[in-house]
């Protein structure tokens, strides 16, 4: 591939080093036959690059017209494939090459646009104005962190074309820093031994909040010392701050610091308080420094940095956090090499250079292929119970998203959803509202699959209208040329006699393959008399997703006040008909665990809305105590504290499900046949209905439960994984 980047020349800081580096290790990539920087001003930016032999050249002074000429002419002569920009001239400029030249765009967003010229509002209503408008234009996007990408997300970029990324650091290469002691005399610091050493390499303006770090640093102990290390316009007024604070003593402001290694090295703690940012090199230069680490939870900071197991994260500009984590790791030496080595082995293992360049080559290959593409017909839409907050629905997007992602990456996937913004953020997916019958035509009409489900969508237990709904979707998407799938669903049940034959009629004329969850399900369809569909019986999809890492559910647990290491029965709970009345039960329940088993009880909510009241209503009446989770982001955060779980006793059908693909012994308690019929499917008899739970036969499969083994409940897991295969084997074959 041939690749031109443009950028304006005078970017300083992370932008600076995230292009140099990205260039150099573009240089070395096989992948990459021709290579151009374009800036558009001579200087130190230009220079450096230069310097490590990037193939560099500048267009200026012919003014925009004339620039703009050169550009064009540099493009066509280089016949480049894509043109990579940074910043707002290079914005501004790769705009107009994709209008005038129809040339293949991409921007990387280094910071958020809205603050890139805080402070400064001339410059923020022409230059910032320009490279909002141009952001707009370009098809192509690389957010340096998820939360960028996210943030952009949010402000109406469609998630199609939105790529994260992250600066990498070289971390196999040999630093030699000088020593601690030498290093900080250069600096003016007298050091003495029990000093804690505090730093911040940040530029000196409003978006950095330099000043709530020094009033929190105004109440640490006096053996604390500050190093400030970074030049800007807000200098003197912080000089002035400190001296106001009384810490002009034990705070020194470095200027511009070169030697950063020996910068990092010199550190006990690591800070970054700024209010907005997208993944600072500070951090992951102070991880490779193994510096104990503070930050402020913005951009991609969280990504980096686990609270409580790598560091601390504070909200921004929130003054008492930052004083209560300076004051613990400025006293707990050990806590700081604790922090200090898991943070280096985090950043070491998924931060590194390689994964960087690998990543943005991945990227270019997205776009070049994507570039090719019929555009008429290139998208999925899927309808399903999305955006109520249900972990169980969610999990089951996610995993159908990502089975479509395996099967074509280049899919457009548009989902229906109560919460569409919402749904965007989360699964990267375009999204509209449910009911939105306009925007379902739109998408279907660029749709070349239409997905009904996950879940269970067709019965009408809760209402008439919900399946009508269901059905007149199927019917839109084959009339609007869409070939129609039901994906890993469960069916029923369907009382109404009216209900089952529309069910039956609108099924049999207008559904290409169903792919079931259960048995049960394959039994209800053929008693509807539908024949006509390719029936496959497969499993949920939900089975198929991973835990989140040791590190994030460490995270959750201690943030919900829970020991890590502790020893949890959880229980999965939900109000339905004749719940009220087993309040008693479950109570009981959870204290024999804990009095027979020493297993706290844990409350997990998967949907967040009705099952806390539920948890609430129970923990109130035990004696043990236990944890109440009211918030749980995440199905598959969801899963990994489940795998922490000793016992799991669920009601709801994907707390089973997600127990079951933890491999955790399991208690079902079913309010509803589809509950039975699918702990049936996974051959597990622990299980009892509502209608009939008692304190001695939950305690007494609470005690079975007990009994059981995760590698007997695993292979049954691992058989039903396999089946589940045959919903991508169905998706592969009906997209041809």
């Amino acid at each position: 591939m041939k690749i031109l980047h443009l950028i304006g020349g005078g970017d300083i800081g992370g932008a600076k080093t995230h292009v140099l580096t990205l260039l150099c290790g573009l240089m070395e990539s096989t992948a990459v036959s021709t290579l151009m920087l374009v800036t558009f001003r001579e200087g130190g930016f230009t220079d450096e690059a230069r310097e490590l032999d990037i193939p560099a050249t500048v267009i200026s002074g012919g003014g925009f017209f004339g620039d703009l000429k050169a550009l064009r002419k540099l493009y066509r002569e280089g016949s480049y494939d894509i043109v990579h920009c940074h910043g707002a001239r290079g914005n501004m400029m790769g705009m107009l090459l994709k209008l005038l030249e129809k040339a293949a765009v991409v921007t990387t967003v280094h910071s958020d646009p809205k603050l890139d010229y805080l402070g400064r509002p001339l410059a923020n209503l022409t230059y910032g104005l320009i490279n909002r408008l141009s952001l707009r234009k370009i098809k192509y996007r690389v957010g340096v962190s998820d939360p960028i990408v996210d943030m952009l997300i949010e402000r109406g970029f469609s998630p199609y074309g939105m790529f994260p990324i992250y600066n990498g650091l070289d971390f196999e290469t040999e630093l030699k820093p000088l020593g601690k002691a030498e290093f900080l005399s250069s600096l003016g610091v007298e050091y003495k031994a029990g000093d804690v050493i505090c730093g911040i390499a940040a530029r000196l303006n409003p978006v950095k909040d330099i000043p709530t770090l020094l009033r929190a640093f105004a109440k640490t102990p006096e053996n604390m010392c500050l190093i400030i290390a970074g030049e800007g316009e807000d200098e003197a007024a912080l000089k002035s701050l400190a001296e106001q604070l009384g810490i002009s003593a034990r705070t020194t402001f470095a200027g511009w610091v070169s030697d950063m290694a020996s910068f990092y090295d010199a550190l006990d703690i690591n800070l970054l308080t700024s209010l907005s940012e997208t993944f600072p090199y500070a951090l992951t230069e102070g991880a490779r420094g193994r510096c104990a680490t503070i930050a402020s939870r913005v951009g991609g900071v969280p990504v980096l940095i686990d609270h409580g197991v790598c560091g601390f994260l504070f909200t921004p500009g929130n003054m008492d956090e930052l004083t209560e984590y300076l004051t613990t790791l400025g006293g707990d030496a050990k806590l700081r090499e604790s922090f200090a080595e898991a943070l280096y082995e985090k950043a070491a293992r998924e931060f590194s250079l390689d994964a960087t360049i690998s990543h943005q080559i991945e990227i270019y290959e997205t776009i070049h292929r994507r570039e090719k593409f019929d555009k008429k017909r290139r998208g999925i839409t899927i309808c399903g119970a999305y955006g109520k907050n249900n972990a169980g629905d969610d999990a089951i997007l996610e995993a159908i998203t990502a089975e479509i992602r395996s099967v074509d990456p280049d899919l457009q996937i548009t989902v229906l959803s109560r919460k569409p913004a919402a749904t965007s953020l989360a699964y990267r997916t375009d999204s509209i509202y449910t009911f939105n019958i306009f925007a379902l035509r739109k998408a279907l009409r660029r749709s070349t699959l239409y997905i009904n489900g996950g879940g269970n969508l067709m019965q009408d237990a809760t209402s008439t209208r919900s399946i009508l709904f269901y059905l007149y979707t199927l019917r839109a998407a084959k009339r609007n040329g869409c070939k129609v799938m039901m994906y890993g669903c469960g069916i029923g049940p369907i009382d109404k006699k009216a209900n089952r034959r529309r069910t039956a009629r609108t099924i049999n004329k207008y559904v290409d393959v169903i792919t079931l969850r259960e048995n049960g399900s394959l039994d209800e369809l053929q008693a509807l008399c539908v024949r006509k569909p390719k029936f496959v019986l497969s499993a949920d999809p939900a089975l198929t997703l991973e835990p989140a890492g040791e590190a994030a559910v460490r995270s959750a647990l201690l943030a919900n006040g829970a020991d890590p290491d502790g020893n949890y029965i959880c229980f999965v709970l939900r109000n339905w008909h004749g719940f009220s009345e087993k309040h008693k039960i479950f109570a009981a329940a959870a204290d024999y665990a804990y009095k027979k088993y020493g297993l706290t009880p844990l409350f997990l909510p998967i949907e967040k809305t009705k099952d806390v009241e539920a948890a609430r209503s129970v923990s109130a009446l035990m004696q043990a105590p236990c944890h109440v989770f009211e918030n749980v982001e995440g199905a598959r955060l969801t899963i990994g504290i489940m795998s922490r779980m000793k016992i799991i006793v669920s009601m709801r059908l994907h707390g089973l499900i997600f127990a079951a693909g933890s491999g955790v012994p399991l208690v079902g308690v079913a309010y509803d046949k589809k509950v039975s019929a699918f702990l049936e499917y996974m051959e597990q008899d622990l299980f009892c209905e509502l209608g009939k739970v008692t304190t001695e036969n939950l305690t007494a499969l609470i005690d079975k439960a007990s009994e059981k083994q995760r590698m007997e409940l695993m292979l049954s897991v691992e058989r039903l994984r396999k089946i589940e295969g045959r919903n991508v084997e169905e998706l592969r074959e009906i997209l041809g």
